[in-house]
């Protein structure tokens, strides 16, 4: 039986000791949603997605993934954390980085096998780095290191794809890149994007939410024309107000 729910969250409230950051959180993602979650500082957006990939207990409600309770589905989750804690100063290749991802936990005697060198490039060249496979990955620029990120994350087949400020200290050009990447990624898995560049995100995303310890969904299909032709430089506000003429 197919099930056309990636994620479902119903009645979640979280706080941290005694101080609420989400409050009656209600939502669905479809098979094929490229959702954008944003909001103001401590407004829940990364509490959130911490929620949905289990770091962090549920204190009340629900959420399954697939159908199924999402500690049960952990393992088809792909994760971009804001701070990778990659070492820059570590002399280790893209591949190598990228091989990283594997969810196998089995101690390694003799290196990488062949299938698993095989596996990093076919997703280095799903974000277009698989000509860098041999560099170190310290010689990329920021936009380069994060779609190398990316791939590690899609290492080991995720069937969701989550990504936490993945453009932060990235110049205008490289967020670009990264999201036209997802945007295709898009056709196979849902991407779930916490994110503060809305105004490149909006021109990719089909829905939005709102996170401000409760949640406003916005239904981006219909102003996707209109998103898609603004400039990269609109100021947030007006972007908000966009958003409040399609509030669904």
């Amino acid at each position: 039986m197919q099930i056309d729910n990636a994620v479902e969250v119903k009645n979640l409230s979280f706080s941290y000791d005694k101080q609420k950051v989400l409050e009656d959180i209600n939502f669905e993602i479809k098979q094929k949603d490229f959702l954008t979650i944003i909001g103001p500082n401590g407004g829940g957006k990364s509490t959130l997605l911490k929620l949905i990939l289990g770091i962090n207990d549920l204190n009340s409600g629900t959420i399954k993934i697939f159908g199924q309770e999402h500690y049960e589905q952990i393992c088809n989750l792909g994760y971009v954390p804001q701070n990778t804690n990659v070492n820059l100063n570590f002399p280790i290749t893209v591949l190598e980085v990228v091989m990283m991802g594997q969810n196998c936990l089995t101690k390694r005697l003799f290196g990488y096998k062949k299938e698993e060198k095989q596996r990093a490039m076919e997703v280095l060249e799903k974000v277009k780095m698989k000509e860098f496979a041999k560099n170190r990955i310290s010689n990329l620029s920021g936009g380069q290191r994060q779609r190398v990120l990316i791939a590690r994350a899609l290492f080991s087949k995720p069937k969701i794809l989550l990504l936490d400020e993945p453009t932060s200290n990235i110049d205008i050009k490289g967020c670009e890149q990264i999201y036209s990447t997802l945007e295709e990624l898009n056709k196979n898995i849902p991407i779930i994007v916490v994110s503060h560049d809305i105004s490149v995100i909006l021109k990719y995303a089909s829905k939005a939410f709102y996170v401000n310890k409760r949640l406003t969904h916005h239904d981006l299909t219909t102003m996707k024309d209109e998103f898609k032709s603004i400039d990269s430089h609109v100021c947030e506000i007006e972007l908000l107000e966009m958003l409040g003429r399609c509030r669904c």
